[in-house]
């Protein structure tokens, strides 16, 4: 149960390169991967955890070699979080930055289309925040995927 079939050092190699080639694929899915799942991006994450649980273990199956590989992936995600709250030029690597969608009552549907926003999400954001489309100051897609609205205040021109 607890006598591993790898050397402890080659679970830390594969957690440690599986990590990094999933956080850059999840990264270049976009935004609107991380930021909202739907149904299938649940089952594709799902998939995903099925698919490189073999490559993670390299087919050993203790206790031991799990634990290492947890503790690696945890340790990782630990020094990503640390190294981008110190680092503005890795966060917005790692992060992304956020993206005007939309201005003065009107959306940019190339830039939602190219960050894979429909216009049915976008509508839906101005209604979460009870705000008309001509009311719409600013549309922003936040670096965690989420549709911030900034209005018109009462004064403000239209």
């Amino acid at each position: 149960m607890f006598e591993m079939e790898l050397p402890w050092w080659e679970f830390v190699a594969r957690a440690a390169l599986i990590y990094a080639v999933l956080l850059a694929m999840i990264r270049v899915s976009g935004k609107r991967t991380v930021g909202q799942f739907t149904p299938f991006d649940l089952l594709v994450v799902m998939l995903l955890s099925e698919t490189v649980s073999e490559a993670l273990s390299g087919g050993d199956h203790s206790v031991s070699g799990g634990l290492i590989g947890a503790a690696t992936l945890i340790a990782l995600n630990l020094a990503v979080a640390v190294t981008t709250a110190r680092s503005q030029r890795l966060m917005r690597i790692v992060e992304g930055e956020a993206v005007l969608v939309g201005k003065d009552g009107q959306f940019y549907e190339a830039v939602l289309k190219r960050h894979h926003i429909s216009m049915s999400d976008a509508n839906q954001t101005l209604r979460e925040a009870d705000c008309e489309l001509k009311d719409m100051r600013c549309a922003i897609l936040e670096a965690d995927g989420q549709i911030s609205i900034l209005k018109r205040s009462s004064h403000e021109p239209e």
